[in-house]
């Protein structure tokens, strides 16, 4: 039976194999929000990146009632369907349909 020490190939092949393994389910699970009651619900930083518009343009469509969110213990959310009800109903085509 061969002994395997910190400074062998395998080993330090093996090992960088598994950081770079970790680094992909990290990267994978970085923006992932489990669903609550099978809704999943945004911050108010991944909605105005959504929409690209700023936080406080986001915190102005809050004030004046036009995008639903909730408050839970003093951070701000908002369901995904009611992000993509509000797109939908203020969607306006162009004049060539697009």
């Amino acid at each position: 039976m061969e002994l395997i020490t910190k400074t062998d190939e395998v080993y330090v092949s093996f090992l960088r194999k598994v950081i770079e393994t970790e680094n992909a389910v990290d990267t994978l699970f970085a923006g992932y929000h489990p669903p609550l009651g099978n809704e999943r619900y945004l911050t108010d930083r991944e909605v105005s990146k959504i929409l690209h518009i700023s936080r406080r343009t986001l915190q102005e469509y809050r004030s004046t009632g036009q995008i639903a969110y909730c408050m839970v213990g003093g951070k701000v959310l908002y369901r995904e369907s009611d992000i993509q009800r509000w797109l939908t109903t203020n969607y306006s085509p162009g004049q060539d349909g697009f």
